[in-house]
């Protein structure tokens, strides 16, 4: 037991000199990928190895191919670094080694689920009484809640979707806005619908879904079987569906609300940018990362439904177990997985750290800081191309093949790390600002560095 304690302590102690770096830690640099493939590479020994061997060589092999996605200049994907508290609770849940399939195979990860489920759903404004399944990431999310959406619109048509599949049943109509994220298309594959479903409906100036346009598309299609997706937070833009006349306008035509809120949900939990989510306790499914905005360790996300019996009647083993067993669904019965980590750990201390004002706060801070990042590269001349609503910022150096050499530059350089978008038939630059850690000074320095590389 000596010998496991200092193979942990050197393990949290290289992790935490790791984080300690991130702040002067270049983000991102040209590596050999060839090379590193080596490093990992050769055969299998025959021979056991001692674990602080295996460890030592693990973190020579991979130190060169890591990027600083945790560190404050990181502002590609909308993700942002993981928190203290979070990253030493998921530290503490790997070495507790639970399985979190139901209240028998770990009766704590549970229960962290169930408090940090309602903790979730207070913070949002999502109803109390809704479920939460806390998956891997917003494409699990998203199907989990069209697998409940596809479950109830057939169900209404007297079609039992999980006994009967797909065979023979009523068609589903699926209406989503013109510029959803891939993952909605991809769970509708997984779910056996197909992307031929989808009837895309025209998006406003900055992304939103337009609100005449969805109008029109329900009252076009004829009657049946119809989920809607919308959407809290414009993958590019930050834009925000008009959810509350959006949810009264699909649920008078008697279709199902699905909100795809991957990092835009999050502007619930600010009274200063709650506005944009208003409406949102109207929809049926929801999707949320915790990875992303919140600042947890990866792997973490949300599916939420306004219905759990329905939530559990799409994903669980069977639903007439879970009505027998007298209980309500948790753990698996809620997720594609019954081999689950036990995320919720994480996710509660990460909450616990933040507290209320917390989460707040971080949401105001990103915002405050992407508008910072939208004026600083006006006054340098360059071209805004979005209203900045969240903490999305899409910048123009010129013509595409600028602005993609700039990304790239920025990306070699190394003082922060930028995505490249395209974006109403533009090549643009996405700057996300997720990140806990991320300062004004971190996004001033940011923007020298664009500023003096475009010029270069």
């Amino acid at each position: 037991m000596d010998e496991l304690r200092r193979l942990f302590h050197s393990v949290a102690d290289h992790a935490a000199d790791y984080r300690r770096s991130l702040p002067e830690r270049p983000v991102g640099v040209p590596i050999d990928q060839s090379r590193l493939v080596e490093a990992f590479a050769g055969p299998l020994p025959a021979a056991p190895t001692p674990p602080e061997q295996v460890v030592a060589e693990l973190v020579a092999a991979a130190e060169p191919g890591l990027v600083a996605t945790a560190g404050p200049r990181y502002f590609g994907f909308v993700v942002g670094g993981a928190l203290p508290a979070a990253t030493a609770a998921d530290m503490l849940a790997a070495g507790w080694d639970q399985v979190a399939f139901n209240a028998v195979t770990s009766p704590a990860a549970v229960a962290a689920e169930a408090a940090a489920g309602d903790w979730l759903k207070d913070l949002l404004g999502i109803p109390a009484s809704a479920s939460v399944g806390f998956v891997t990431g917003a494409q699990a999310a998203n199907t989990a809640g069209l697998a409940a959406a596809r479950h109830q619109v057939l169900a209404d048509a007297g079609w039992d979707v999980e006994r009967r599949g797909l065979l023979g049943a009523p068609s589903i109509r699926v209406l989503a806005g013109a510029e959803r994220h891939a993952t909605i298309d991809r769970s509708l594959r997984l779910l056996g619908l197909g992307t031929d479903v989808v009837r895309p409906v025209a998006a406003g100036p900055n992304g939103a879904i337009d609100l005449e346009s969805l109008r029109g598309a329900l009252r076009a299609a004829s009657p049946g079987p119809t989920i809607v997706c919308l959407q809290a937070g414009n993958v590019n833009t930050g834009a925000c569906d008009e959810l509350r006349e959006a949810c009264e306008l699909v649920h008078r035509h008697g279709g199902w609300v699905h909100v795809d809120g991957a990092f835009g949900l999050w502007a619930a939990a600010s009274p200063a940018t709650r506005h944009l989510t208003d409406g949102l306790e109207l929809a049926d499914s929801w999707a949320c990362d915790g990875h992303k905005w919140l600042n947890l360790p990866y792997d973490s996300a949300f599916a939420f439904c306004a219905r759990p019996d329905v939530h559990a009647a799409a994903m669980s083993y069977t639903a007439s177990y879970l009505v027998g067993s007298g209980g309500a669904p948790v753990g698996a019965d809620l997720t594609a997985e019954s081999s689950r980590r036990a995320r919720g750990f994480a996710v509660w201390a990460g909450l616990r750290e933040l507290g209320r004002d917390g989460v707040a706060a971080l949401v105001d801070r990103c915002c405050a800081l992407a508008r910072r990042f939208a004026e600083g590269l006006t006054a340098a001349g360059f071209e805004v191309a979005n209203e900045v609503v969240l903490n999305q910022v899409l910048v123009g150096f010129g013509d595409d093949a600028r602005t993609d050499r700039v990304v790239a530059a920025a990306q070699a350089e190394g003082t922060c790390w930028v995505g490249g978008t395209t974006w109403r038939g533009r090549r643009l630059m996405r700057i996300a600002v997720s990140n806990a850690t991320t300062t004004e000074a971190d996004v001033d320095r940011s923007i020298a560095a664009m500023v003096r590389l475009a010029a270069e």
